[in-house]
């Protein structure tokens, strides 16, 4: 008698059929039918705006669709919130982590789950069995603000793996990750599959989607248009599907660096309150016509560094000059007013008033310039006007200037900032992450728009974790460690993995491919001092 095995990746661990969701004004889903394979890693990708989001939203329960069946296991289930989501075997990881830094790895686990296995010696054994079963190890007992990105990600797949989860959704995962760190990552994720449990992976990185996921599913404008086998398509092919056009890369073209100092900072050092410097003694220039890349593992020092330029933070001691002037203690208003532009790394936080219209948003920054002033007064006209011209030039998709910005998608958020920034016709650009959480197609949008500018004669200090788009942007890339700049790379030459390697300061000791005074072995040296 033969002993047949069945092969757990030909059944379903979700299914959704038909999923329509309706908002006023806008179809977000509509008739998506999506199969996932049991223990596979299956990739959803598409525009900012296709839908992603709101179709994983219903499947975590967060929304409820119009119409449509979700099935989990070949069973029709209703989600009608995240507990229930739970209790049907789904998690989510959010690009943006959840977690609290003042609180202990096992704190983080279990909170909110403290009926599982309590929040003692039961739940560090239940963490410990988890991370020995799926590869991904940590101390219970340290605390979070200690962590590093990649160990903190990690935290998280643990949280959804400890409230037994099966199906993982893990929206836009390597966002903020070094390439050693992504490499660890997917190590994880074929570990995770390797026992049985299903992926669903967001992502905009398609050579990263391609390399991991076993089934890719392309959502466009807010239904399914392709299920694709990845060993069959390339990332082109992925991105014309996505987008319905070929997409250019990052790469610039001939140099437009010049000899006009813009923004120089000397000898700029940022201290806390117990003494600890967050910038170390920054020494850097940024001509007209150049791009000058920051490369650096999150907490650093480079969010730091962008906000000492603009004015929101004032440096302990050191000096920044914009065209000459000295601008150290300056406000940011008038800051701004001199002609600094500001892609902020949080649009949410710092660049947008969710609840307010578009227009009033196109004012932000400049609201004491033209055209959004009449004198001493506010001019509604020319702001909307203003808008109008940005929604149409920098191809904002919205119905009208009325709208939220929090009604946007992502994507169309960070276009009408980068619109709003680069219409007012800086002479600086401090662009954080300008391209963070958008698609392909938003993404090579703001990489052309930055490069036009750029040949006009902007300066732009750029920070980015998207090592293609600093090696693509910049003129020079320097790398940012504790606070100091500890090395400098030619784009046309380094690879990502020196960069990661200097990131993360395994590169310290030999500075291979670096140049400049504080590359290689005196920069080792120091940073040995500092500890």
């Amino acid at each position: 008698m033969t002993t047949v095995v069945e092969d757990p990746t030909q059944t379903l661990a979700v299914e959704l059929q038909g999923i329509t969701k309706r908002f006023p004004g806008v179809v977000a889903n509509r008739d998506i039918s999506l199969s996932v394979r049991r223990g596979t890693i299956h990739a959803i990708v598409g525009e900012n705006g296709a839908g992603k989001s709101t179709l994983m939203k219903i499947l975590y329960g967060v929304q409820q669709p119009d119409e449509g069946v979700i099935s989990v296991d070949g069973s029709p289930v209703v989600l009608k919130s995240p507990q229930d989501a739970i209790n049907a075997g789904i998690g989510m990881v959010f690009q943006h982590f959840m977690l609290a830094d003042n609180l202990t790895v096992l704190e983080n686990v279990v909170l909110g789950a403290e009926k599982l296995h309590g929040i003692g010696d039961e739940a560090r054994e239940a963490i410990a069995r988890i991370g020995q079963d799926y590869g991904m190890n940590v101390d219970p007992d340290l605390l979070v603000a200690d962590l590093g990105v990649g160990d903190r990600q990690r935290i998280e797949i643990l949280k959804v793996l400890y409230r037994g989860a099966k199906t993982l959704i893990l929206d836009e995962p390597t966002a903020v990750l070094v390439p050693q760190e992504v490499n660890e990552l997917f190590d994880h994720l074929r570990e995770l599959k390797g026992e049985g449990l299903t992926v669903i992976f967001i992502s905009h990185k398609l050579d990263e989607v391609l390399s991991v996921a076993d089934d890719i599913t392309v959502i466009r404008r807010g239904t399914t248009v392709a299920a694709v086998d990845p060993k069959q398509v390339t990332a082109r092919k992925l991105a014309e599907l996505m987008v319905g056009s070929e997409l250019p890369s990052a790469q610039t073209e001939e140099s437009t660096v010049t000899d006009t100092v813009l923004l120089e900072f000397r000898n700029v050092t940022l201290a806390a309150a117990g003494g600890r410097r967050i910038l170390d003694d920054i020494n850097l220039t940024i001509h007209a016509g150049e791009v000058v890349g920051i490369a650096g593992v999150e907490g650093n020092g480079q969010a730091e560094l962008v906000e000492v330029a603009i004015g929101m933070r004032e440096p302990t001691s050191g000096t920044i000059l914009l065209d000459g002037q000295d601008i150290t203690n300056w406000e940011v208003r008038r800051i701004r007013e001199a002609g600094v532009g500001y892609i902020p790394e949080d649009r949410h936080r710092h660049g947008l008033l969710l609840e307010s219209p578009l227009w009033e948003n196109v004012m932000l920054g400049h609201q004491t310039q033209p055209p959004n002033t009449a004198g001493p007064l506010i001019n509604a006209r020319g702001a909307k006007a203003a808008t109008e011209r940005i929604i149409d030039e920098f191809d904002v998709r919205t119905p009208s200037v009325h709208v939220t910005s929090g009604s946007l998608s992502g994507g169309n958020q960070q276009k009408l900032i980068v619109g709003r920034e680069l219409s007012q016709h800086p002479q600086v650009l401090l662009a954080a992450h300008p391209t963070r959480g958008v698609d392909v197609g938003a993404q090579a949008a703001i990489w052309d728009l930055i490069k036009a500018a750029r040949r006009d004669g902007l300066g732009v200090l750029l920070v980015s974790a998207d090592l293609e788009e600093l090696v693509g942007l910049s003129d020079t890339i320097h790398v940012i460690l504790r606070g100091r700049l500890t090395a400098s790379f030619d784009p046309d030459i380094v690879t990502r993995e020196e960069l990661g390697a200097a990131m993360t300061g395994a590169g310290e000791q030999d500075g291979a491919g670096a140049s400049g005074p504080e590359s290689g072995q005196e920069s080792g040296q120091d940073e040995e001092e500092q500890r």
